[in-house]
């Protein structure tokens, strides 16, 4: 008896663990730092090549440490539907059996039926609008622009948290250096909340339980 409420338990025990981790993107996260080292001046001037200060260009973002304004313009929009129906029938009858030329009467038949149906049906729409700085991290010699920024906004009852990463081509910057996140190659973008408000808005453990594949019914 008490190894079998041990073996019944155990779904329970990995529900919670489950339940208690924190939500993805949550913890400490220090935005890493470019490494960059510019040369200075020599005999004693004030321009550097590495400062490339230009008359007619624009000031936009193409070296280690610059920042670049990634305009959100994510949207995603998804449906999908399924159905299966099923339907079977059978039926078996016995007939009189002859034994030495008389006939032994048996009343004996078999019947069998099975119907399925089931249906589904899928809809799920996103839409993720605004703007967050990021700062380059790395060039590659191609001219392709690795970014990574956060923009963290804290208010009286949470926080909110805005992650991105991903490269950036300089052809694709306009001229307020800006560019949108549709442009973004591998593009890692995040959006979630922390504090009171967000919690209210996530399921306990033993309801995540309930819903998800340990659940035997």
């Amino acid at each position: 008896m008490k190894r079998a409420l041990s073996v019944l338990s155990l779904p329970l025990l990995l529900a919670a663990c489950t339940g208690m981790q924190p939500p993805p993107g949550d913890g400490n996260y220090d935005p890493p730092v470019p490494k960059m080292a510019l040369p200075h001046g020599q005999a004693g001037g004030v321009y550097t090549a590495a400062g490339g200060w230009s008359l007619i260009a624009d000031q936009r973002a193409y070296r280690v440490g610059d920042v670049l304004t990634v305009l959100l313009q994510e949207t995603t929009q998804a449906s999908k539907s399924a159905g299966t129906t099923l339907d079977k029938n059978s039926s078996t009858s016995v007939q009189p059996a002859v034994v030495l030329g008389s006939s032994i009467k048996l009343d004996a038949s078999l019947d069998a039926q099975r119907k399925f149906d089931g249906k589904g049906t899928s809809t799920q729409q996103n839409t993720l609008q605004g703007a967050i700085t990021v700062v380059v991290q790395q060039v590659l010699p191609n001219g392709l622009m690795l970014v990574k920024g956060e923009k963290s906004v804290t208010l009286n009852q949470g926080e909110e948290v805005i992650r991105l990463a991903g490269y950036v081509r300089s052809d694709d910057i306009d001229n307020s250096n800006q560019v949108s996140s549709l442009r973004v190659a591998n593009a890692r973008i995040q959006y979630f909340g922390k504090g009171a408000l967000a919690d209210a808005g996530n399921p306990g453990w033993l309801t995540r339980f309930f819903n998800s594949p340990w659940m035997p019914f």
